[in-house]
């Protein structure tokens, strides 16, 4: 069944928000890493570092489903 440009648009367009969300995860952890030195400071870092990484395997899942619409379309595989 070949690929809508309906749903093309959507997985671009989930693919872009899961990127929106990673950056801004990226800045909330670049954000703790410049705070005071405490314990509470590093354990909040060390949690959105998580956080981000949790954003970027969002935001490569969402691309390879995106490539993958995309690869159906153009090469029917």
């Amino acid at each position: 069944m070949p690929i809508e440009l309906q749903q093309l648009d959507q997985l671009q367009s989930s693919y872009k928000a899961a990127v929106d969300e990673w950056i801004a995860a990226i800045r909330h952890e670049e954000s703790l890493a410049s705070v005071d030195h405490s314990v509470a400071d590093v354990d909040s870092w060390e949690l959105a570092a998580d956080a981000e990484d949790d954003a970027r395997k969002k935001a490569k899942t969402a691309k390879a489903a995106y490539e993958s619409a995309l690869r159906e379309k153009f090469f029917n595989f």
